[in-house]
């Protein structure tokens, strides 16, 4: 099938929007190949468009740390994710795209207090790699300033690098041949709150004309805050209805789409909103490597209860393990919050509920550790002894969230109703 730039896309749901039959695309981060497979299978059932959003952290080149997910850089990333497509039997749309790509946008390089030059360089670099290796949308964010923290960068600042990045992809893009891309951009940093409608009014009316005067094209989708936000495993923002329907239909004037970031642990009432407010596309990521999480202690669980009934001699270590390597890695400390951002490792160690509320919130990014996977596929032999298939079961349960996300967004058959939107 005819693969769609991810800009004509986002053209058929806005042409859909004004027949009622649109449909909010999901943006989910590629956490792990269990994710990947609950993913393609629950798309190829119900044909819908699938974006993959990673960010620097989990996906980038081996020469700038790699990434934390399977150890992914960009072309592995390509790979895996067509062997599983091919693996499940899923012939329809797919995009890899670039979440929060950028200068400072990895950890280490924010912390390291980048001088902007040298911050510059880095994501052009990474951004090079995604170019080369097949990705669809590149997020350009250059908001994440270690000099600016606390603060709002000034708009002409996020302006004169956003059409800096854009003009250095579009350059090399052409270079190679390769077909368009789409762009992602935005005005602040996606950590709640609302995005006034002057600002992302201004944000549009200036990029246009920046754009338009270096013959660059505009965004897919320009980032919106609607009052999301996710800490912990809850969602703590409050939607706001009004504030996204108006930023959504100043976007589509534009012809982009406002696109939404936290969309976590949003109830089914939230969710249903979003076809009336015409939000175009919605990113989910620590939720899916929570409920995957959630399924392997499940397991653990029914393991134990085998060996309490004298059927199983030795349990795999995976729970002692996973919990350990998890509140090592310190990457839950973003998902904290107030002081608890500042807990010690050892002081966690020492509190059973705190460490297992932070194995719940940061269980995903220690899945890649060689000691979890030994140990996970002890559990996947232990219980396979009894007929019960840990792998399935985990793919299974991160298909819950997805499918809840499919209904409400009115995903179901959009393929489809795109292409025909974009052939009349």
């Amino acid at each position: 099938m005819e693969k769609l730039p991810i800009k004509k896309v986002v053209e058929g749901l806005l042409k859909l929007q004004d027949s009622g039959d649109s449909a909010t695309l999901l943006g989910i981060g590629p956490m792990s190949p269990n994710l990947l497979q609950a993913s393609f299978e629950i798309a190829r059932d119900y044909d819908f468009p699938l974006m993959f959003i990673a960010s620097r952290n989990q996906v980038d080149a081996d020469a700038l740390g790699g990434g934390y997910v399977n150890g992914w850089d960009q072309k592995r990333f390509n790979e895996d994710i067509r062997k599983v497509a091919d693996e499940v039997g899923f012939d329809g749309l797919y995009y890899l795209c670039r979440d929060h790509g950028g200068p400072w946008q990895r950890d280490n390089e924010r912390n390291a207090h980048l001088p902007e030059e040298e911050a510059m360089k880095l994501a052009r670099q990474s951004y090079l790699a995604d170019i080369e290796n097949g990705f669809d949308l590149l997020m350009i964010d250059p908001t994440k300033d270690p000099f600016e923290i606390g603060k709002v960068i000034p708009l002409d600042v996020v302006l004169s690098r956003t059409v800096d990045l854009i003009a250095y992809c579009e350059e090399e893009r052409k270079k190679r041949g390769l077909p368009e891309i789409g762009y992602e951009v935005g005005t602040e940093e996606t950590n709640g709150g609302l995005t006034s409608t002057e600002k992302y009014h201004e944000f549009i009316e200036k990029l246009e004309k920046e754009l338009t005067a270096k013959g660059l094209p505009m965004p897919t989708f320009i980032v919106g805050q609607t009052g999301t936000l996710t800490r912990k495993t809850e969602q703590v923002g409050t939607y706001n209805f009004h504030n996204a329907y108006d930023l959504a239909q100043m976007a589509k004037q534009y012809g982009v789409g406002l696109k939404e970031h936290n969309a976590d642990y949003l109830d089914d009432v939230t969710l249903l909103e979003h076809i009336p407010a015409n939000v175009t596309a919605s990113n989910v990521a620590p939720q899916y490597g929570t409920e995957e999480t959630r399924a392997y202690l499940k397991l653990c669980d029914v393991e134990k209860i085998l060996k309490e009934e004298g059927l199983l001699d030795e349990t795999s270590d995976l729970r002692n393990t996973l919990l350990v390597k998890a509140i090592k890695t310190e990457r839950w400390r973003k998902w904290m919050m107030g002081e608890q951002r500042n807990l010690q490792v050892e002081d966690i160690l020492k509190d059973e509920a705190l460490s297992l509320e932070i194995l719940d919130i940061s269980g995903h990014y220690a899945f890649n550790d060689e000691d979890v996977k030994k140990e996970l596929q002890q559990l996947y032999a232990n219980l396979a002894k009894f007929h019960i298939d840990g792998q399935r079961f985990v793919v299974d349960h991160i298909k819950r969230p997805l499918q809840q996300y499919a209904e409400c967004y009115n995903l179901k058959g959009v393929t489809s109703r795109i292409r025909k939107a974009i052939e009349k």
